[in-house]
């Protein structure tokens, strides 16, 4: 599967950007500020239907538009080519209220969630230290990227879930003053309870896969803390919960460590680890991702190195270069001197949202 071209319009600083991309590493060559971390965005915008770092559509929008559409021609492994196209708005286009978000396949509308293993894309940025040293709310995301991406069951419960957890964290405010009672709970309860379960079930196996068929040269075991949600337990932390304004178990509250083992010993990378092993660790995690989209899905993900070089010295460097071999690559640096070694690359050169 194959990125061969995307257009942006009114996305970000973009007014009107269309790009070819006619080899397999694309390298984008840019001063800092300048839309590099942008284009990424709207690449990933085409394969999971969602921003990496927008909290609200409006935010991607330029800002003295209406709206803006990202399209993309996406060269299958069956030969044939589909178009992805995102359009956003800010609720309202030329007086007329509008979707906020609308998908397009192929000019036909879709749900957000059927994008979800057409164009699967692993992303690599400097932030995703914090995979590792971060809150665990982050490797929840990590977890939730992957699977929604390479199992359509999963990004299904996840969305169900995420639903039913917004609307019983609102009926918790309600509850505490008194304008409702607990039998209001009951839909959301049973849903969060078997959606929550097909979450845990999946993300149990993934972890157990991941640690078993991934090959690297460091040795890491994960511990899954995994915070179970059924009748017993909402039971027994409902005055709680009452108390606090939202829902205290579930998915949304399990933890992942992981481990690095060298011979009889392990240690908390999180905790223990210097930073180049922790450098080391989100590599791996980033492998794991390609080769199960790779192996889930029957077809290559893009890779996407989001300015990364940046942050990795030689010898981390020297286990991302192989794989761009193996996946098409779109990389962005404020640095040539960083990508001299990719002299087949096709290089594009921006500045201020043109190129």
């Amino acid at each position: 599967m194959t990125l061969t071209g995307i257009q942006v319009q009114y996305f970000r600083n973009f007014s009107h950007l269309v790009l070819s991309f006619d080899r397999p590493i694309s390298v984008v060559l840019a001063p800092n500020a300048s839309g590099k971390s942008n284009l990424i965005e709207a690449i990933r915008l085409l394969s999971t239907g969602e921003s990496d770092r927008a909290k609200k559509i409006d935010e991607m929008i330029a800002w003295n538009s209406e709206f803006a559409r990202v399209s993309g021609t996406i060269h299958t492994e069956q030969e044939h080519d589909d178009t992805i196209e995102v359009l956003l708005t800010r609720g309202v286009v030329n007086g007329v209220k509008v979707q906020k978000r609308k998908v397009l396949l192929n000019g036909v509308a879709r749900r957000r969630k059927e994008l979800h293993g057409k164009f699967p894309t692993v992303l690599f940025r400097p932030e995703d230290m914090e995979l590792i040293s971060g809150s665990p709310a982050h490797r929840r995301a990590y977890l939730d990227d992957v699977l929604s991406q390479g199992d359509s069951d999963y990004a299904f419960s996840l969305e169900q879930y995420q639903q039913a957890l917004k609307r019983r964290n609102a009926l918790l405010d309600v509850l505490r003053e008194g304008r409702t009672t607990r039998a209001s709970f009951a839909f959301w309860d049973a849903t969060m309870i078997k959606h929550g379960g097909i979450l845990h079930e999946k993300r149990s196996q993934f972890l157990e896969w991941m640690q078993r068929d991934v090959s690297f040269p460091i040795s890491y075991q994960i511990q899954y803390d995994s915070s179970q949600i059924s009748e017993d337990r909402l039971r027994k932390y409902a005055d709680a919960e009452v108390a606090v304004g939202y829902t205290m178990v579930g998915p949304h509250k399990d933890e992942i460590r992981v481990e690095q083992c060298d011979g009889g010993t392990k240690k908390e990378i999180a905790l223990y680890g210097s930073r180049g092993e922790q450098r080391m660790c989100v590599i791996w995690l980033k492998i794991v991702a390609l080769t199960y989209l790779h192996e889930k899905l029957d077809q290559k993900p893009m890779l996407l190195l989001d300015d990364v070089f940046s942050e990795l010295d030689e010898r981390h460097q020297s286990l991302i270069l192989p794989l761009l071999q193996m996946y098409q690559t779109i990389l962005t640096t404020s640095n040539p001197e960083s990508v001299e070694k990719m002299k087949d690359a096709q290089q594009i050169q921006l500045n201020n949202g043109a190129f």
